[in-house]
C-alpha cells in the first residue's frame, strides 16, 4: 500500500490493523471493514486461521502473524508489516483473555498472563504500529477495546477487571502525551459479547450482544471519532451511575453476588 492517496473520512478506504482477528470481534471487525472498502492488515497467532481469513474475503486482507504477548517477536513482525504497508490509518487492539479468578490469589500466573495479554499486548500493539500511524495523511487513530468491568469492580474479576482498568488509564495518559501529535487514542468499553471468551461463563450477561453487533458499534464509534466508546447503554449507564455510589457497590450490592464466603 502507498501513502500517495488522499482520503475524505475515516475508515473509507482506509489502511486498518486489527488484531485479535481471526475470531469474535476481531474477525467482525476486519468483515465489515472489507466490506466498507478498506485495506485490513488482520493479525493473530493462529497462521491456518489467518489464511482461511484472507481467502474468505479476497485481495484486502493481509494476514500477519503477530502473537502480542511476544516481546522478541516485535522486531520481525515490524519488518513483515513494513513489506505490507507503509502507513496506517486506524489501529483495533482487540486481542484478550479473559481468566476469573475463584480464591482471590490463589494463581498468581493467572495474573500474569492477563495483564501480558489485556495490558501489554496492547502496548506492544502500539509500539509496533506508531511509526506507521505517524505517516497517516489523515489524524490517525488508535482504539484499544477495554471492558464496561472497568468502570465498576465485579467479584471474581480481579484479573480481567484490573487489567482493562491499567489499559484504560494507560490510554487517558497516552491521550495526553500524544495530544500534540496528529493521532486520536480512543477506548471502547464493550459490555458482555457472545465469543469464545464468554461462551463458559457460568453467571447472567444481562444484554448480551453477537460479535456483528459489537464491531457494527465500535466501527459507528470510530467513524465519530469518539474518545470512549460505551455500549450498550442499557448497561454502560447504571454502571456509571452505581460507580458514584462505589461504597454502597463495594459493601452492600457486590458481596450479594461473590461465592467467596
Amino acid at each position: 500500500m502507498s501513502a500517495d492517496r488522499a482520503q475524505a473520512h475515516s475508515l473509507i478506504d482506509s489502511c486498518v490493523l486489527v488484531t485479535g482477528a481471526t475470531s469474535g470481534i476481531g474477525r467482525e471487525l476486519v468483515v465489515q471493514l472489507v466490506k466498507d472498502g478498506n485495506f485490513v492488515v488482520a493479525c493473530g497467532r493462529n497462521k491456518d486461521a489467518l489464511n482461511r481469513l484472507a481467502a474468505d474475503l479476497g485481495s484486502r486482507v493481509k494476514p500477519l502473524l503477530f502473537d502480542v504477548t511476544d516481546t522478541n517477536a516485535l522486531p520481525a513482525t515490524a519488518k513483515q508489516l513494513a513489506d505490507i504497508t507503509d502507513y496506517l490509518d486506524c489501529v483495533i487492539a482487540v486481542a484478550g483473555i479473559c481468566e476469573y479468578e475463584d480464591d482471590v490469589v490463589s494463581d498468581v500466573g493467572l495474573y500474569e498472563r492477563v495483564f501480558n495479554t489485556n495490558f501489554l499486548g496492547v502496548v506492544r500493539t502500539l509500539h509496533l504500529t506508531k511509526p506507521l500511524l505517524d505517516k497517516s495523511r489523515v489524524q490517525a487513530q488508535f482504539v484499544a477495546v477495554g471492558s464496561l468491568s472497568s468502570v465498576i469492580p465485579f467479584p471474581r474479576a480481579e484479573a480481567y477487571g484490573a487489567s482493562k482498568s491499567a489499559l484504560e488509564y494507560f490510554v487517558k495518559s497516552a491521550r495526553i502525551d500524544l495530544s500534540y501529535q496528529r493521532l486520536q487514542v480512543s477506548l471502547a468499553r464493550p459490555g458482555f459479547v457472545s465469543t469464545k471468551l464468554t461462551k463458559d461463563n457460568d453467571f447472567p450477561m444481562p444484554f448480551l450482544l453477537t460479535p456483528e453487533q459489537a464491531a457494527t458499534r465500535i466501527i459507528d464509534g470510530i467513524k465519530k471519532r469518539k474518545l470512549i466508546i460505551d455500549f450498550p447503554r442499557r448497561l454502560s449507564w447504571p454502571l456509571r451511575v452505581l460507580s458514584l455510589f462505589s461504597g454502597l457497590w463495594i459493601h452492600v450490592l457486590g458481596p450479594r453476588l461473590t461465592r467467596a464466603k
